[in-house]
């Protein structure tokens, strides 16, 4: 089984390019982010230690995490989120890695990994890590498009995320996703050798 990380900034894409990998080459789809998010509901190992951590003021009326008392507070305070991510990320590699182990052994030939932190968190989950590059400009039309950001948010959002040179300097290929869908599919055909 081929493992492949996807990555990239905030509008390149990515969510497109998974879905076709799932469509065409009937790989299965793993969003670090959501794993993350599963880990933390109520009663999972993540929730229970973040709530020791945080005390009350992060857990909701209905008993879950509240994810925006949450943010505020690693959002303004650097060693709280460092924290976070200590008690998160471990959990989320040893589930991904589970998941891919339990894949490889059903006979899943393609498995990606979808992660924006990947060039720093679960790179060694990777046979091959893919950066979804797209102009800024156009990252910034979609975004417009199908969330109704303002540039200001938009600014924000890509400023607080690797740059560029990260990204390409940590990937072993970039898919350039800036233009027609159908170039990104040839892109993504030649990476696999298909």
């Amino acid at each position: 089984m081929r493992v492949i990380g996807i990555t990239g900034g905030v509008g390149s894409g990515k969510s497109e390019v998974l879905r076709y990998l799932k469509e065409a080459y009937g790989a299965r789809v793993c969003q670090m982010d959501e794993t993350a998010k599963e880990l933390q509901r109520k009663g999972k190992v993540c929730f229970r230690r973040i709530a020791e951590h945080f005390g009350g003021l992060v857990v909701g009326p209905e008993g879950e995490l509240d994810r925006a008392a949450l943010s505020r507070i690693v959002f303004s305070d650097e060693r709280q989120l460092r924290a976070l991510n200590e008690i998160v990320h471990p959990e989320v590699i040893r589930q991904v890695r589970r998941d891919i182990e339990q894949k490889r052994a059903q006979g899943v030939g393609l498995y990606i990994v979808e992660a924006a932190l990947l060039p720093d968190v679960g790179i060694e989950l990777c046979d091959d890590l893919w950066y979804i590059y797209t102009e800024e400009k156009v990252r910034r039309e979609r975004l417009k498009a199908s969330r109704g950001y303002t540039d200001e948010r938009i600014t924000q959002m890509i400023a607080s995320q690797p740059g560029e040179e990260r990204f390409r300097s940590a990937c072993t290929a970039v898919i350039d996703n800036s233009g027609d869908f159908e170039d990104t599919k040839r892109q993504i055909g030649e990476r696999l050798g298909l």
